[in-house]
């Protein structure tokens, strides 16, 4: 194979992997206009259309997905040893594109920020801190934080942490108004504040009750979309606040929320570092991966 044909199937398969010219070109650090005339240069010479493109998307032909099918296990295969050999003289550089929802980040992330300039100098984290639905295959990120039960097959997945655990809390001041509830049902009578995802609906509470999983629709004056919205609010005796233990700890443990229910709130599967199981991790994105996993 001559070198201008193994770069024009490089080309095609990291556009068909990545449905987007400008990410496979931000990727191989490569305009868009060059990307673009390398894979029609291939589709010419092989007399086929392999990608269908509109101003929206990028997608394969059947002649596309059978072509990528056979040639993509090869690529993986050169590249992994070409970076193998890379990495045995060279420390990671470059850039790493991770996405974190905001728990996730505030608990694996931001802690470690200044130890990872400090362990790999040349590389640059490129973040985003983000609760919005993403589309793992289409999204270009190298490293995407997810928790354990949106982790499918089409992604390689790490520990990163312990299991979870949800907090019912309120301040002082709230419970001298009313009862303490007593069991999950009991929230039917209480102002809660409702916790609703970016884009998604509002969330019943789930709890345990004698070994079985329950659910509770709860009612209140306020809806929020991160747990620290909920805290600030339970602080200043809005209602009960259903939030991620961490985010509550540091109130609880200064007397300034109380926590409720605690016997009906078992652990929950915790946080996974992953990427598409169709794309090799950089040797940057490897490091990154060792120094967050490797922190817990």
């Amino acid at each position: 194979m001559r070198g201008s044909e193994f770069a024009e199937l490089r080309a095609f398969a990291e556009v068909a992997r990545r449905q987007s010219f400008a990410r496979a070109a931000e990727h191989l650090r490569v305009a868009p206009s060059t990307l673009s005339q390398t894979v029609r240069a291939l589709e010419e010479r092989l007399g086929i259309t392999l990608l269908s493109r509109t101003t929206r998307r990028v997608s394969l032909t059947s002649a596309g997905a059978r072509l990528l099918e056979r040639f993509a296990p090869a690529l993986d295969e050169m590249e992994a040893a070409v970076a193998e050999a890379h990495d045995g003289r060279a420390r990671p550089r470059g850039v790493v594109r991770l996405h974190a929802l905001r728990p996730a980040y505030a608990g694996h992330v931001e802690p470690m920020l200044g130890h990872l300039r400090e362990t790999l100098p040349d590389v640059t984290l490129d973040l985003t801190v983000d609760d919005a639905p993403l589309d793992v295959a289409a999204s270009g990120y190298d490293l995407i934080i997810r928790r354990a039960p949106f982790v499918d097959d089409g992604m390689v997945a790490y520990e990163l942490g312990s299991d979870l655990r949800h907090a019912a809390v309120a301040s002082p001041g709230y419970l001298a108004t009313c009862d303490v509830p007593a069991s999950p049902e009991a929230l039917a009578k209480h102002r809660c504040i409702l916790w609703r995802p970016a884009k998604g609906e509002t969330q019943r509470w789930r709890f345990e009750v004698a070994g079985e999983a329950m659910t509770v629709a709860v009612a209140g004056p306020l809806i929020v979309s991160h747990c620290e919205a909920a805290v600030a609010a339970a602080l200043q005796g809005v209602g009960i606040a259903f939030v991620l233990q961490s985010y509550a700890v540091p109130f609880t443990d200064s007397g300034r929320l109380v926590s409720l229910l605690a016997e009906f709130l078992p652990p929950l599967a915790g946080w996974k570092l992953c990427h598409p199981r169709q794309f090799r991790l950089t040797a940057a994105a490897r490091a990154v991966a060792d120094v967050l996993t490797h922190s817990v």
